[in-house]
């Protein structure tokens, strides 16, 4: 349920109702948009006496939300939110492209990516240094040394810094070296590392999950919001299906569903997506079409030789040109790359 305030409404009358609202042992959510304050009440209990704040004088009128999600649906912030990455914006008419290997193999390796993503046009870093792997076999990433070269590979190019966290207990490590948090689709639904990273307040990517649908995404996002972090990007990185010809089934249709039922701002990872290489700029194209605020797409200067996700890689000449082609289109959309 939110409550629309009246546009005159003082910040001691805006303070009034949320004092309200916690006295009946609810929690209050302040957005404050261009032309309206909203407060949502986020609770469980009968939401009957919340009603009778529609006789106040300071508020123009009680809404309740449908959805099963609160925090982070349109009618709790009607201005698309824009998450701030340490200066950069995603979310906003520029379209931010994250890019760079799979996994941190090297110092030298990742050093040399960054500088080839940043030079072709990339804002941010990406590279996992703890991997969750199908098979326990398969290589699981260098962990707080791998953190340490992508800190260095920030140092010599600018990039900020995005990896993918597996474990709550990781949380204090990864908030040293890096600028945003990863939640990777295998822990789309994990509740307990949702709330973890929540509270610790840091940008957060949530990945879709394989088999999630686009309703239980959202509400994934709202355990992270629901925890005081509000700067949360949902990316749709493809669903499991029947199809057999790519990794996954890549669904844009969810990029435009999000931005109708949910502020948040929405990435696209066609590299997962597909597990093509040669579908990777196409893919990048129609995202941006769809109404995606950002890519996030594998880049390593050797595929063949990559320990994990070699066959879906741009190499560094081939990221150029997509982000050329997604130019094109961007401009076409009033936004830019």
């Amino acid at each position: 349920m939110i409550i629309v305030m009246k546009q005159n409404s003082s910040e001691e009358q805006v303070g009034e109702v949320i004092s309200l609202i916690e006295k009946l042992g609810y929690k209050a959510h302040l957005s404050r948009g261009v032309e309206r304050t909203i407060i949502g009440v986020i609770g469980h209990k009968d939401k009957s006496a919340i009603q009778s704040f529609a006789s106040l004088d300071s508020v123009e009128s009680v809404i309740p939300i449908l959805k099963p999600f609160k925090i982070a649906s349109r009618e709790m912030h009607l201005e698309p939110t824009v998450v701030d990455v340490g200066g950069v914006k995603i979310g906003g008419e520029r379209i931010t492209v994250i890019a760079g290997p799979c996994s941190v193999e090297s110092e030298e390796q990742i050093v040399r990516i960054a500088h080839a993503v940043k030079d072709a046009g990339a804002q941010m870093l990406r590279g996992g240094a703890y991997k969750p792997r199908t098979s326990p076999y398969a290589f699981q990433g260098l962990e707080e040394e791998g953190l340490k070269y992508l800190a260095r590979a920030k140092k010599e190019t600018g990039l900020k810094i995005v990896t993918e966290i597996v474990a709550i207990g990781d949380t204090d490590v990864l908030v040293k070296y890096v600028d945003m948090i990863q939640i990777g689709a295998r822990n789309c639904q994990n509740f307990a590392l949702l709330k973890a990273v929540g509270q610790s307040g840091m940008p957060v990517i949530l990945k879709r999950g394989m088999a999630t649908t686009i309703k239980e995404f959202i509400q994934a996002a709202e355990y992270i919001l629901s925890e005081g972090n509000p700067n949360v990007v949902l990316c749709e990185r493809g669903v499991r299906t029947f199809e057999d010809s790519t990794r996954n089934t890549l669904d844009l249709s969810a990029v435009a569903l999000i931005k109708e039922w949910s502020h948040l701002p929405v990435i696209v990872d066609p590299s997962h997506g597909t597990g093509v290489r040669e579908l990777v700029t196409p893919m990048s194209r129609a995202a941006i079409a769809a109404g995606a605020d950002g890519l996030i797409i594998e880049v390593h200067d050797h595929p063949e030789e990559a320990f994990s996700d070699g066959p879906q890689s741009l190499k560094p000449d081939q990221f150029r040109e997509c982000l050329k082609e997604m130019a094109k289109i961007a401009a076409a959309m009033g936004r830019t790359v």
